[in-house]
């Protein structure tokens, strides 16, 4: 993900500059000013540093759910903050996020608030779990609302190794016959090539198509090589960009199943991000600004912040999302009825967990029909090219018989 860096105002009146890392620089402005910054300017930084000099990395998903765990179960066992990020550190091994955590310590220690502290780190913690220790110091209850980010955090990680199961192995079939292809068309079919040239026969349509492909792969690969290299890094530069994102993810959405699996899982995250800090306490508009860049499509985005401005006008949420066109009519539905009864958060926890089935459900029946379909398309090729290369000795033992 880029990184930027920012000039901000606080609230007491310091201007400070910190790393953060976002997908694009108006998403990341929105993000600040929602929670009471003034921004002067966003810069990109070509070059990854951890603010405050304490190393690089960041937390793993299971490592930071771990963290947030233990915090939990220390602060409602009635230590103080201090001591409780004592106990955290002394079971840490050396390394920066063991440096980032005594920062943290020091500069509470100093008289900052909690969340100012973590605020201090953006490359480990990201914005949505600050407003929620932002959200606990308001309300006096931090354990509560670190439990809550815990409960969406969970949820996430599971709908993500979901996602990265049900892909792993269709890509390693993939691969596997990439790799398998490559290796008959540029090593076993010159071979058979050489020894039809040596006997001087009459080769079929079906060999001499093969072999000519086996041919063009290996002449071209000298410029096939370095284009491949060049088209990928320019690809990649192009993607970074603002235009880049809204044309992948266009095309995302108008694929057929993905593009709907696609949509699920970012309504899916969308819900849960904003019942989440709403049940924290946070006002609408910084809730919906904040839950804005889960949607991980600039498409739906772009839409979003309309909705965000007819929320600020005054609309209800369910008629603003109804102008989106991605919220589906069952969503509306529920998130109009948990407006009308003051269980917004619960409804869309529910609305949560009703599109993650639908993509968990989604992956399931992927993962089924995609691999035997690799190996029917991979047993096709390689039984085509077999066929086509022994071709010529079968017509030489029929004419001999």
């Amino acid at each position: 993900m880029p990184n930027y860096l920012c000039k901000i105002g606080t609230a007491d009146g310091r201007v400070v500059e910190k790393d953060f890392d976002a997908l694009n620089p108006q998403l990341l402005r929105e993000s600040l000013e929602a929670q009471g910054f003034h921004v002067f300017n966003v810069r990109r930084r070509f070059w990854q540093a951890l603010s405050s000099g304490s190393g690089s990395g960041r937390f793993s998903g299971r490592r930071f759910l771990s963290f947030n765990q233990e915090l939990v179960v220390l602060l409602r066992s009635g230590l103080p903050i201090l001591q409780v990020l004592d106990t955290i550190t002394e079971r840490l091994e050396p390394g920066p996020l063991l440096n980032v955590l005594r920062d943290i310590r020091e500069a509470i220690k100093g008289g900052a608030a909690l969340s100012e502290a973590f605020s201090n780190f953006p490359r480990f913690f990201p914005p949505l779990y600050i407003a929620s220790l932002r959200a606990g110091e308001r309300t006096g209850d931090l354990a509560v609302t670190i439990g809550r980010y815990i409960v969406y955090q969970q949820r996430a990680e599971k709908l993500r190794e979901k996602i990265r199961s049900a892909s792993f192995y269709p890509m390693l079939l993939t691969g596997f016959v990439i790799i398998v292809l490559l290796v008959m068309l540029i090593y076993v079919v010159p071979r058979f090539t050489q020894i039809y040239i040596d006997a001087n026969v009459d080769l079929p349509l079906a060999t001499r198509m093969v072999i000519w492909l086996a041919n063009s792969l290996i002449a071209g690969l000298p410029v096939l090589i370095p284009a491949f290299i060049i088209g990928g890094v320019a690809l990649r530069s192009f993607l970074r960009t603002m235009r880049g994102r809204m044309f992948r993810d266009r095309f995302r959405l108008l694929l057929p199943f993905f593009g709907r699996l696609s949509a699920d899982y970012s309504l899916s995250g969308f819900c849960r991000t904003l019942g989440t800090t709403l049940q924290s306490g946070i006002p609408i508009v910084p809730a919906l600004q904040m839950s804005r860049g889960t949607l991980n499509n600039s498409v739906y985005e772009e839409q979003m912040l309309h909705a965000i401005q007819r929320v600020e006008e005054g609309t209800s949420l369910s008629e603003a999302f109804d102008h989106t066109a991605f919220f589906p009519g069952i969503a509306l539905r529920m998130i109009g009825v948990g407006e009308s009864s003051g269980a917004l958060p619960v409804m869309l926890g529910d609305v949560a967990d009703y599109y993650e089935d639908e993509v968990a459900r989604r992956l399931d029946r992927l993962s089924t029909m995609i691999e035997p379909v690799i190996m029917l398309v991979m047993g096709l090729l390689i039984a085509l090219i077999v066929v086509a290369m022994y071709l010529p000795i079968f017509q030489m033992g029929a004419t001999i018989t």
